[in-house]
């Protein structure tokens, strides 16, 4: 899903700044340049000028040429991410002189970014969401950059869970920033306090209904799980189930989006939450709970389990909530059946090149893209914050997902930086990462199908003895001819 709250997005500038360190610059963000034009030549070496470069730099050194690009920056609002940002553009700078950079802070768009291609306004490499690599690729909207990664001395501690998003057809289009996979937080010391034994990690549906129901107690305003009901949230909570059960939520045939979700899956999954409602009467009793109210309650006791990123939730809880780490457990999304998948909708941030770059244009993005990646500074910035939420008396969380594989070089590294504040970052179950199964969001209108299932979900909560059916089928009409049925799919 496509929202972040506050604390979440903090956490994120925080997991950036594992690559990042904060600074300013002056760097000119009025420069002209064209990403789709021919690169300048570079200007002959003479004696006064470049002597260096005429005698040592092979004729063919990019680091040798005139090259310009437009780079996704921050909207103004991000004030802390613009510092960062800037603090780079001059440290890239400092290292390819030869490189000018625009500052360009469009923001992805599916209805905007055909018109930017059209127009050869897209920068020469910009941000976007796991949901679009399929779509971007079929309008050849994304620079085919396998010969670049191929020689990209880290491609293998890339984290591939957040990087198989983007190979398509064995070929690469595009580079993992950080992302998520839905996940399920449980509070310990409230299953403790009930008698209820805490779940296998490799739990199912028939696990998640016994322990909310057990935990559940109505008379003290105490629920069992939190389910999002409110918002565009909720379809999204609702979305990880439907893709447990094996459903989808559309399907794109002959250039037609047909909707999906109303199939045996999604009644079977519709009827999993009828479930936690009206048979175990583990949801809160009043269940219209955004994002921050559910984060909310789990935070403040009331409820023993919440879905969603692990990050923000942990913060919260630990943080302003008072728990202790231990009291704090992350699972994946449970199976329907047992030895089912673990499927929870991913959700990433991916970088994707301008096709109409040209080639010095599109390995200087390529570069600049993973500038900071693999870093020993990194490391360094990564210790500093640590050293500060110890003299603060505050816990981190690391993000469950990070753009390295967790086993590669690097990764081990950061667990060394982490293992040194072991009394203040919190840990994971090493055994959720070989469960974590993520799927990208649907590809076309997906806020869209939210908002209407919110709407479904919200009705179940409230009326007991709704046709799951029948509800999905009205759903799925109305999802088809109010947006589906507008899109045509070259």
């Amino acid at each position: 899903m496509r929202k972040f709250s506050s604390v979440l997005a903090g956490l994120l500038v925080a997991g950036s700044l594992l690559s990042a360190c904060g600074g300013n610059n002056n760097s000119n963000g009025n420069a002209q340049g064209n990403t789709g034009g021919e690169a300048t030549p570079a200007p002959a070496a003479t004696a006064a000028d470049n002597s260096t470069a005429a005698t040592d730099a092979p004729a063919d050194d990019i680091t040798q040429r005139k090259v310009t690009i437009k780079i996704h920056y921050p909207t103004p609002d991000l004030t802390e991410m613009r510092a960062q940002e800037d603090d780079r553009i001059k440290r890239f700078q400092a290292e390819y002189p030869n490189v000018e950079i625009i500052k360009d802070d469009w923001q992805y768009s599916v209805s905007e970014i055909g018109i930017k291609m059209a127009a050869n306004e897209a920068p020469t490499f910009f941000n976007t969401y796991a949901t679009e690599a399929k779509f971007l690729v079929e309008k050849g909207w994304a620079a085919d950059i396998t010969d670049l990664w191929n020689t990209y001395e880290y491609k293998d501690q890339i984290n591939p869970v957040l990087q198989n998003q983007f190979v398509i057809d064995g070929k690469i289009f595009g580079v993992t920033q950080k992302g998520y996979v839905t996940t399920t937080m449980i509070n310990k010391k409230m299953l403790d306090d009930k008698g209820v034994a805490v779940p296998p990690m490799d739990w199912t549906w028939d696990d998640m209904l016994n322990t909310a129901k057990g935990v559940a107690d109505a008379k003290k305003g105490i629920s069992g799980i939190a389910p999002m009901g409110k918002g565009n949230e909720a379809g999204w909570n609702w979305t990880n189930f439907l893709f447990e059960a094996g459903g989808e939520i559309q399907n794109v045939d002959g250039g037609k989006v047909e909707a999906t979700f109303n199939s045996e899956a999604g009644v079977k999954a519709l009827d999993f939450y009828k479930k936690l409602r009206w048979e175990a009467n583990a949801i809160p009793q009043d269940w219209a709970l955004g994002w921050g109210d559910a984060v909310g309650a789990f935070q403040q006791g009331r409820t023993a389990m919440v879905m969603a990123g692990s990050d923000g939730v942990i913060e919260q809880a630990l943080n302003q909530g008072g728990l202790k780490p231990e009291d704090v457990l992350t699972y994946p999304m449970p199976a329907a059946e047992k030895g089912g998948k673990h499927t929870g909708v991913l959700g990433g941030d991916y970088l994707v090149i301008n096709p109409n770059a040209t080639k010095d244009e599109q390995e200087m993005a390529f570069r600049y893209i993973t500038f900071d990646y693999f870093s020993d500074k990194g490391l360094e910035a990564l210790d500093a914050i640590l050293q500060q939420r110890k003299a603060d008396g505050k816990y981190f969380i690391p993000p469950l997902l990070d753009y390295y594989a967790a086993d590669s070089e690097f990764g081990k590294k950061t667990k060394a930086v982490y293992d040194k504040y072991s009394d203040i970052v919190y840990q994971y179950n090493p055994d959720i990462m070989a469960l974590l199964d993520g799927k990208p969001e649907a590809q076309y209108n997906t806020q869209d199908y939210y908002a209407t299932m919110s709407n479904v979900i919200q009705e179940l909560f409230s009326k007991k003895g709704t046709d799951s059916k029948a509800q999905l089928d009205a759903a799925a009409k109305t999802v088809q001819e109010q947006f589906f049925d507008s899109i045509t799919v070259e």
